[in-house]
């Protein structure tokens, strides 16, 4: 029987059950709203939101314009004077209520998930799942963790579009926990009717949270320079965070940016390939479309045979398809690695970039093909990329120092130490790192070389959660750092003079993560 989609996860199905759950965030035509003041208004000028799946139109941002956005940051501020003044235990028990009503939703947000951003169904799910566990610890340990401070006020939330949950309402509700008031700018590439649906029921509980959308630039003002904003949490590329670190250095604002960096995965007198593999596999989750996937991988010349043989095998197994096609009507979606790239543009940025490499001589070592039977007839695979390697990519070439976000790898060969510390610091600092060694003395003496926030031993770093740090290095990352106590920090004021953990302009203060 061919495979289709399940009528349970067709998206007229879906919508139809968010707009149920909660109308109030549409209007009578079915347009998505924007939340601003507590009300469910403006929908400003429609653009068209297309899911990278099979570039089925799902509905129309709702873009605002900057007036409208500077209406929507005041209102908010004022509800921070409000909130600030609850009881920590009735924003507890707010909290808890959303956390519930969010977790009587999973499948339906991990199928969202799925139309929205192209993450395998299984995968969407856990996304969920981190979410609601991650804030469910917040709210079992936040009495020490806010004890003799004070929350700063309204958070602007600027997020990319591949984590809407995990990271972008996760961070909310602990803002909001440790009693600010949040706005959130939903991503134009993806997280529209997850974060509607999340923000809609926080909202029902009471929770001072807000959601707009519009262009970065049409909203900076707004969300990032406006003195009413007490603190930007942003996540996104390295050019939009260069440009608001640079509009925040003589202003007196909490900030955290997380951008972009290349993480490298070394390999240096090394023998557990069975292992290796392992973390080969489970790295090409999503696409490598995560802040901490590994791109890099420099490699002992005299490993790279071994090292071929390891990873040309699990590349070529790797399946790559439509994510919600099942083999029945009422089945469950595939157990696939990854479904498409958020859009076709990054498909067609990947090529070019690979072209450049090949074009100035690197070696194309594996170029995956898509699967015709893990796809409906005729769909469009636009958005869609199988696996590619590189060997030898020269350094006047855009995948040398830049992060792909996609599932394009470049391989290095190298000869000593110091060349693998070298080529694992191509860019101004990364988030993680990791080296692959069967000496201890070695790995340790490496690490310290290595410039990463957190560097993985024989295994890779994640972002982390609960009481975790994460930050970063260099480019990758400019303010406070957050995870565990450091998140409630950044968001919260201690005594005067005190000294906050991060990667400031002047300074950084790094915990130990190693």
């Amino acid at each position: 029987m061919a495979s289709v989609v399940p009528a349970y996860a067709e998206w007229s199905n879906l919508e139809r059950r968010i707009r149920a759950l909660v109308p109030e965030a549409f209007d009578p035509t079915g347009r998505v709203l924007n939340l601003i003041a507590g009300e469910w208004g403006h929908p400003g000028k429609g653009k068209p939101y297309l899911s990278p799946v099979d570039g089925t139109v799902l509905g129309r941002l709702p873009m605002i314009d900057a007036n409208t956005a500077r209406v929507a940051a005041s209102a908010a501020a004022a509800e921070a004077r409000t909130w600030a003044h609850q009881d920590l235990d009735a924003r507890k028990e707010r909290v808890t209520q959303c956390l519930s009503l969010l977790r009587e939703q999973r499948e339906l947000l991990a199928l969202i998930l799925a139309w929205e951003i192209g993450k395998p169904v299984p995968q969407a799910r856990v996304s969920v799942d981190r979410c609601i566990s991650g804030v469910e610890w917040y709210v079992s340990q936040i009495e020490p963790m806010v004890e003799g401070r004070r929350p700063l006020g309204l958070i602007s939330n600027i997020a990319s579009w591949n984590y809407p949950l995990s990271v972008l309402v996760h961070a909310v509700l602990v803002q909001v926990l440790a009693g600010n008031s949040a706005i959130a700018k939903t991503p134009t590439d993806g997280g529209l009717y997850s974060l509607t649906l999340c923000m809609g029921l926080a909202r029902r509980c009471g929770l001072p949270v807000s959601l707009i959308s519009g262009s970065g630039g049409q909203l900076s003002d707004a969300l990032v320079r406006n003195p009413e904003i007490a603190c930007l949490s942003f996540v996104g590329g390295k050019a939009n965070g260069r440009d608001i670190a640079a509009s925040l250095y003589d202003r007196n604002k909490r900030y955290m940016l997380e951008m972009e960096g290349v993480n490298a995965y070394g390999i240096w007198h090394f023998s557990d390939w069975d292992g290796l593999a392992k973390q080969l596999k489970k790295g090409f989750e999503y696409g490598k479309q995560r802040c901490t996937a590994y791109p890099r991988f420099v490699v002992e010349r005299s490993l790279m045979p071994r090292f071929l043989e390891t990873y040309l095998p699990v590349v070529s197994a790797l399946k790559v398809g439509h994510p919600l096609l099942a083999e029945s009507p009422d089945g469950e979606p595939p157990a696939l690695d990854f479904g498409p790239l958020i859009n076709s543009q990054k498909v067609e940025e990947l090529h070019g970039h690979m072209s450049e490499a090949e074009g100035r001589g690197a070696v194309p070592l594996f170029a995956g093909r898509l699967d015709a039977e893990r796809f409906l007839p005729d769909q469009d695979v636009s958005a869609y990329l199988a696996p590619h390697a590189l060997l030898h990519v020269p350094r006047n070439c855009k995948l040398y120092h830049g992060e792909p976000f996609g599932p394009v790898d470049t391989l290095v060969v190298v000869d000593s130490e110091e060349e693998l510390i070298a080529e694992m610091n191509v860019s101004n600092g990364s988030l993680v790192a990791s080296i692959a060694c069967d000496e201890p003395d070695t790995c340790k003496r490496v690490s310290t070389e290595l410039r990463a926030f957190k560097v993985g031993h024989n295994g890779p770093r994640s972002r982390g959660d609960r009481d975790e740090v994460f930050g970063g290095i260099g480019g990758s990352w400019k303010g406070c750092f957050v995870g565990g106590k450091y998140l409630v920090q950044a968001v919260t004021e201690g005594e005067p003079g005190e000294r906050l953990h991060g990667n400031f302009h002047d300074y950084t203060q790094l915990p130990d993560t190693r």
